[in-house]
């Protein structure tokens, strides 16, 4: 990294007020207070892809204003400000942006690494927030970043626009209050979707010198990297990303918590997972098969979940992202976009048509911005922080697990039906890449148990599950310990 840093230096942001957590501006006084026509400017913090489309989204929203950019890539900033065609102002700095007293609310697709202390920190500053998908990188930083909304007072919306998605609430109503198919026995996640290698280099990626490498890592630890691209590539290192579970999973199992069990089950009770990457041999440490079993207390729920290029293709019953709820008389298969019910012995008896959710997402957060009644959000961060808790626990579920072995996923019991079926279809999954379940390439963690309302891991094996729940965090760019 070039001895010039080009936003602004770990020393100065420390003394800046906030990176020890304290806004020391006038910006936290701030609070937007608008009517139903009033312009809502919005600053973007992460101008890659997926800020690109939100940018996008954003705009199609009546009083709405792009008002700003920060990357540390510059040139991402640079092409979001062309792509917008806005005069929205580049800021070469985050403290900057946060800064800002045109900026009213800023949209967070920074890296996972990033997205609770790029919230928090703009909460402290005044702005209400919409941050994308998973909410945290860890369970403690997604407590964290809870509270902050709670102190602040400010508007936080998740970004799973899904749950903005009308179709959802006539499953709901489908499913509990008519109970069409009887009561729901168990349930099935999804998450089978192709991706390639990202290469592993013999010596360690070079860094565009024009980039703030500094601020890109922010909070993660600045280690060598050896695969081909920085960027989107991220996902699959522990470091800065939270592989599929998070990036994908997170999607389907807010859909379950959302339709399945109204969000009346935050966390999980007790979790067995296992998976590994497998095939590839590349620079990735996040798994490219993994495999979960939550048991909830009450409905019985599994995770199948897999990147390899297959030879056929995986069998799974469902869709490849989405979930199915098995029901006494049948079952509902849904995913982003639509669902399907079957009666019990199969045949199709009703079909739901919905919209994936983007723009009323977006619309959702923004009216809520106007009102400042976070009551009315349908992501509000609080519900976010348990749907990205689910693959959160999934995660350390795979770092705490030791070689997999039948002997030891036999430990299920109830509800082991769904559990068995997934680890009878992974086993011949991975036999079409010559892989053998019962190996040192396949871990699978013990039974875990969560005591839910400490979002902690309580007796045997707890000590091991519990050290993946915080990271350590970069001197200068600590998340804050609010409660």
């Amino acid at each position: 990294m070039s001895s010039i840093n080009r936003s602004i230096s770990r020393r100065d942001f420390i003394h800046s007020g906030l990176a020890a957590g304290v806004w020391l501006g006038t910006a936290s006084r701030q609070s937007f207070a608008a009517s139903a026509n009033d312009e809502v400017n919005v600053g973007f913090i992460g101008c890659g892809g997926r800020g690109g489309q939100l940018m996008r989204l954003f705009q199609k929203i009546d009083g709405v204003k792009i008002a700003a950019f920060y990357d540390p890539d510059p040139g991402r900033a640079a092409g979001a400000k062309k792509s917008s065609k806005t005069d929205a102002k580049i800021h070469t700095s985050l403290e900057g942006l946060l800064g800002d007293k045109g900026v009213d609310a800023v949209v967070i697709a920074a890296c996972n690494h990033w997205h609770c202390l790029a919230a928090i920190w703009a909460m402290e500053a005044g702005k209400d927030v919409y941050v994308e998908k998973p909410l945290s990188h860890s369970q403690w930083e997604g407590q964290q970043t809870v509270a902050a909304a709670r102190k602040y007072n400010r508007i936080c919306q998740v970004g799973t626009q899904q749950r903005s998605d009308p179709m959802q609430a006539e499953i709901k109503k489908f499913l509990h209050e008519e109970q069409a198919l009887g009561a729901i026995q168990s349930a099935r996640v999804n998450r089978y979707g192709r991706r390639g290698s990202i290469g592993k280099r013999s010596t360690p990626l070079e860094i565009d010198p024009k980039m703030d490498y500094n601020m890109w890592l922010g909070p993660a630890q600045d280690e060598p990297l050896y695969r081909n691209s920085l960027h989107y590539d991220w996902h699959w290192d522990w470091n800065t990303g939270s592989g599929e579970m998070g990036n994908w999973g997170v999607h389907v199992l807010d859909d379950l918590r959302n339709n399945v069990f109204q969000d009346k089950v935050s966390l999980p009770k007790q979790i067995i997972g296992g998976g590994g990457r497998v095939a590839w041999n590349d620079a990735g440490d996040t798994p490219n098969v993994h495999f979960v079993y939550f048991d909830t207390g009450s409905i019985p729920v599994v995770i199948g979940l897999s990147n390899l290029e297959e030879k056929g293709s995986a069998k799974h019953p469902g869709p490849g992202s989405g979930y199915i709820a098995y029901c006494e008389g049948g079952r509902l298969e849904g995913q982003r976009g639509r669902a399907v019910a079957f009666d019990s012995e199969g045949k199709k008896i009703k079909s739901f048509k919905g919209t994936g959710g983007n723009v009323l997402h977006q619309q959702n957060f923004i009216d809520a911005v106007r009102s400042r009644d976070a009551s009315t959000l349908n992501t509000d961060v609080q519900v976010g922080h348990d749907s990205t808790g689910w693959c959160n626990l999934a995660n350390i579920a795979f770092r705490a697990g030791d070689t997999y072995s039948h002997a030891a996923a036999k430990e299920v019991s109830g509800g082991s039906g769904v559990w068995v079926s997934l680890l009878e279809e992974t086993e011949k999954h991975l036999k079409t890449h010559n892989i053998e379940m019962e190996s040192t390439q396949i871990k699978l963690s013990p039974m875990l148990t969560v005591d839910v309302e400490k979002e902690k891991f309580v007796g045997e094996h707890a000590e091991q599950a519990n050290g993946f729940l915080k990271r350590q965090y970069r001197k200068g760019f600590e998340v804050p310990e609010l409660v």
